[in-house]
């Protein structure tokens, strides 16, 4: 069986740096916010080209943390893609704002900024761009939207650790972007993680300490806070990884291009990219009508695929309000895609036995 992404193989490699940095930590005896999450999100903030990182505890938090920081709340409203994963969603109804659905391009998955505009009404208070699958968003147009209407620009980065628009990095488009640490993404710990991005000094202290308790200072506490923080053996972890991200996703790269130049099934859609730099690919994502045939094919033939995601955010039980609504692209979307392994561990032997497996399915 070719797995869809084997863990264990891919934090192997690390195993001996990640042994000497957690042998270090017990030794010390100091877990949280210590010299391990200071070192990490210094290194992570100079990668991203953003002058602060904090390290939280995982990437819903992250995106609560950022929507909470600006004060946003009941009646406010944040736009956001309708094909995202629903933790983009979660973040904006914790915070008590109004998620307001916009339909994705259907080329490149993320959402359509030429869309964007008509859901903008005077609630308006930002933008949340979703980097969905690996690609960066075309983020040009949500500037200027942003600039006109005087909006937040938000990333959920949650899938796209390293990848570029415009020769900046996801994470330092926008006035915060949040980060996902979980095991299976390109940057991934042992557990739960995540991270927040931006060069707005005042607003990064502020964050720091609401994810806190609210505190700069122990048992003082200027703001009601949450406790979200990033431990000190994932941090760890996570700095050992992050110096051989950009080896990973060039790997990632090379796997996606000959998936892109070797399958050529007239039933299967490829996915695109406008810029091979805004592509890390976290996922590789097929879609074909007859979706639920084609991975039971890939199953009997000994090849894990993942649905990245079966159900629309609009369609789920939690937002029953929404089950009546209709968002034909994003449908679309969700009823056809499959996700193919993909990771730096894969070896080209692999890769050629799914592009011609993929290759030879009838429908």
């Amino acid at each position: 069986m070719i797995s869809f992404l084997d863990l264990a193989k891919l934090n192997n490699r690390f195993r001996n740096d990640i042994d000497t940095r957690i042998k270090a930590i017990l030794d010390r005896g100091w877990y949280l916010q210590g010299e391990e999450n200071e070192q990490f999100c210094e290194h992570f903030a100079e990668y991203c080209g953003t002058k602060y990182a904090l390290g939280v505890a995982s990437g819903l938090d992250a995106l609560h943390l950022i929507i909470r920081a600006h004060g946003f709340g009941g009646g406010d409203e944040i736009i956001v893609p309708a094909n995202t994963y629903i933790a983009t969603i979660l973040a904006i109804s914790e915070n008590g704002c109004t998620p307001v659905l916009v339909e994705p391009d259907l080329a490149t998955y993320n959402i359509d900024p030429d869309r964007i505009e008509n859901a903008i009404t005077p609630r308006t208070r930002a933008i949340m761009a979703v980097h969905l699958y690996g690609q960066a968003v075309q983020m040009e147009k949500i500037w200027a939207l942003a600039k006109k209407y005087h909006l937040k620009v938000f990333e959920d980065c949650a899938q796209a650790h390293g990848a570029c628009y415009q020769g900046k990095r996801v994470g330092n488009l926008s006035d915060a972007g949040a980060f996902s640490f979980y095991p299976g993404k390109n940057l991934g710990c042992m557990g739960d993680g995540g991270g927040i991005t931006t060069n707005d000094e005042e607003l990064y202290t502020k964050l720091k300490a609401i994810a806190n308790y609210g505190s700069h200072k122990k048992y003082h506490n200027l703001y009601k806070g949450m406790n979200s923080r990033l431990d000190e053996i994932q941090a760890a972890i996570l700095d050992v990884k992050l110096a051989h991200l950009d080896a990973d996703n060039a790997r990632r790269r090379e796997i996606a291009l000959f998936y892109r130049n070797h399958i050529n099934n007239p039933l299967v859609t490829l996915p695109q990219t406008y810029d091979e730099d805004a592509a890390v690919w976290h996922v590789f994502v097929v879609r074909t009508p007859r979706r639920d045939a084609f991975q039971q094919y890939l199953t009997a033939k000994g090849i894990q695929t993942i649905i990245h995601y079966p159900l629309p955010p609009h369609k789920q039980p939690a937002y029953a309000e929404w089950n009546e609504r209709c968002y034909p692209i994003t449908e679309k979307i969700h009823a056809e895609v499959l996700s193919l392994p993909l990771s730096p561990v894969m070896n080209d032997e692999e890769a050629r036995f799914v592009a011609d497996t993929v290759n030879e399915w009838q429908g």
